[in-house]
Parts: structure tokens; C-alpha cells; sequence
């Protein structure tokens, strides 16, 4: 059976391509969501990639993950610095969980620059752009192989 990651999108991230663009570049969320299914299939995984601004969405796709999903890749976006139940629907999920941040939020203005989400991610990619959804991919596979071996 081929595993299911989901991949998890934060508030406004449906508007990539379009907002800030100096900070998160000119492509779309969709264009994200065709590289990484293309890498999934590469990597013999398949993906269910969803985006929400709603914070119980989000928590809701954590909680049905448990039962449906190998890892979790996530973008939490805004909701990475302010959502301790986020955080906490994230520590009930047993398997590999990659934190993704297209910029840098190292380099950002301080109220950006500590996640709560990464008290419970398993690695964090900040800064590589949407590559970094990409190397989350693989190390979710490099994770599973490991796990399976």
C-alpha cells in the first residue's frame, strides 16, 4: 500500500503568488501542490495536500491523519507562532511531522521567529522557498524507509 502523507497549509497561503511576492516568490499554492505530487510519485508515496485559514480545519486534518496519513508535512503559517492547539493535535500524531516555512523566519521580524509547532515537529525547513515542501518529501520517505527497515 502506498503511503499518504498529508501535506498541510496554513492561512493565506492560498494567496501565494500574490501576496508579498518579494518574501514568498511568484508561484501559486497549486503550483506547489503539482511539484510535490509529482515528487510524491517519484518517492512512491501519494499525498492529500489541503489548505485552510481556519484553525479547526487544520485540526481536524491533524486528528483525521492519525488514522489515514504516514506523516504530516505543515506549513502552519500564521498560525506557527500563536496556536497551542495546533500544537497539541500535532503531539497526538504518532508518525514523522516536517515543519515547513518558505522564508527564513529566522531573519524575520521577532514576532515570526519562535514556532510553537516546532516543539513537536520532528525537523524543521525554513528559508528554501517552495523547494522546501520538496525536501520535506524526501526526508518524510527517508523517515519511512528508515521506520520500515
Amino acid at each position: 500500500m502506498t503511503p499518504t502523507i498529508y501535506i498541510l497549509n496554513g492561512p493565506n497561503l492560498n494567496l501565494l503568488g500574490v501576496r508579498e511576492p518579494h518574501i514568498y516568490g511568484h508561484e501559486t499554492l497549486d503550483d506547489v501542490r503539482q511539484s510535490c505530487e509529482a515528487q510524491a510519485h517519484s518517492l512512491g508515496l501519494q499525498i492529500d495536500f489541503r489548505q485552510s485559514n481556519f484553525e479547526g480545519d487544520l485540526i481536524e486534518s491533524v486528528h483525521e491523519a492519525r488514522d489515514h496519513a504516514a506523516a504530516i508535512i505543515i506549513n502552519p503559517a500564521g498560525y506557527s507562532f500563536t496556536s497551542v492547539a495546533l500544537l497539541d493535535s500535532l503531539k497526538a500524531f504518532d508518525g514523522p511531522k516536517i515543519e515547513v516555512h518558505i522564508s527564513n523566519i529566522h531573519k524575520r521580524e521577532s514576532i515570526y521567529q519562535t514556532s510553537l509547532v516546532s516543539r513537536t515537529a520532528d525537523a524543521v525547513i525554513a528559508g528554501m522557498g517552495l523547494r522546501g515542501y520538496l525536501a520535506a518529501l524526501k526526508e518524510v520517505a527517508d523517515r519511512l524507509a528508515q521506520n520500515n527497515a
